[in-house]
């Protein structure tokens, strides 16, 4: 009966192994199940990035906008300081007395004493030809060629004729 027995006891042990044999080659058979490749370091690590980015956005902005603004002034700056430079040189001119009767002979038609002055005059555009816009700007042309003076004396001639009565 032992014998039996032991026979028995053996057989149901490897009938056991035979069966976890089985389950074992058959879960190597099935695919492992897929482990997800987000783990729970890997969301709050991605949480933390986006938070951080969140956070940064708005004085990176500022930041950047205050760089372009710091950039024009000192662009502004620099045109000032050229034009500055550019008014120092024109001052400088300005003290040669030569400079000056240079520029009183070319703009304001001034002559040394013993000198003849000519001024030639272009001819006036007819009036019945161009509407009266026109021949008012073609004259607001011409005066701006002729002397200082003769404006001023055309502007004393039609201020007296306007105030003239009528009959």
């Amino acid at each position: 009966m032992g014998a039996d027995r032991f026979s028995t006891a053996a057989r149901l042990k490897a009938i056991g192994q035979e069966a976890q044999a089985r389950v074992y080659r058959a879960a190597a058979r099935r695919p492992a199940p897929r482990r997800s490749k987000l783990t729970g370091r890997a969301a709050l690590l991605a949480l933390v990035l986006c938070a951080l980015i969140v956070a940064l956005a708005y004085p990176m902005r500022q930041y950047i906008a205050q760089r372009s603004e710091i950039a024009d002034q000192r662009k502004q700056a620099q045109q000032a300081r050229d034009r500055v430079e550019q008014l120092r040189e024109e001052k400088a001119r300005w003290q040669d007395p030569a400079y000056v009767k240079t520029q009183a002979r070319l703009h304001l038609h001034f002559m040394l004493p013993g000198e003849t002055g000519y001024t030639v005059a272009s001819p006036t555009p007819d009036s019945g030809t161009g509407s009266t816009a026109a021949g008012r700007r073609s004259s607001d042309e011409a005066a701006a060629h002729r002397p200082w003076y003769d404006n001023f004396w055309d502007s004393v001639d039609h201020a007296d004729a306007a105030a003239a009565p009528r009959r």
